[in-house]
């Protein structure tokens, strides 16, 4: 067994080398990415944490199965968050169902800053409003809104990991944003 120790120390390009040799250093990559991805999956589904693990039990299989075919010039990060969104969208998919963003208080600080809404959003209430306003919007701007603001992700990488250009990113970005605005203020009833 690696010792995760050693891995600290290594970029994901060399432990995804290292894995193509030594089957072992493929668990330094999963539990490096294991919390990100875990929250990554559950903020886009409206999954239970056990459906949400199993939905990474899945990203970490096709990772492996397909580190062959990782081009090690792409960041490592990306490529794994695209398989994290594309197995997530798949199961969402399978079970049909609106999704809901799980967030947290630091998820709320980020967005309160980001759309400039007054007052302290670190209550039950505001959380919930925040993901119900997130749950209904479409797919296409929840998914830019969650790796951007969420996951803090840059547009490049958000590129990457949905295969849209840029400048797509940019404008769907700006639309969500825009969209996200309009349906907190209607669920609070208020202007922010």
């Amino acid at each position: 067994m690696v010792n995760m120790e050693s891995c600290d120390n290594k970029t994901d390009e060399e432990l995804v080398e290292l894995s193509l040799k030594d089957s072992d250093h493929f668990f330094c990559l999963s539990k490096r990415y294991e919390e990100k991805l875990l929250k990554y999956i559950g903020r886009i589904s409206k999954f239970s944490r056990e459906d949400a693990e199993d939905v990474l039990q899945e990203v970490f299989i096709k990772t492996y199965y397909n580190l062959n075919g990782f081009d090690p010039e792409l960041k490592f990060s990306s490529w794994i968050y695209r398989i994290a969104h594309n197995e997530a969208v798949s199961a969402i998919r399978k079970k049909a169902v609106r999704p809901t963003i799980h967030l947290e208080i630091g998820d709320l600080e980020r967005f309160g800053d980001v759309f400039d809404m007054a007052g302290d959003i670190d209550n039950s209430l505001d959380r919930k409003m925040i993901d119900i306003a997130l749950s209904h919007l479409d797919e296409k701007y929840r998914e830019v809104l969650v790796l951007r603001f969420l996951d803090e992700k840059d547009y490049v990488e958000i590129a990457d990991i949905l295969k849209k250009p840029t400048s797509t990113i940019g404008n769907l970005i700006s639309r969500g944003k825009k969209l996200f605005k309009e349906e907190y203020e209607k669920l609070i009833g208020v202007s922010v």
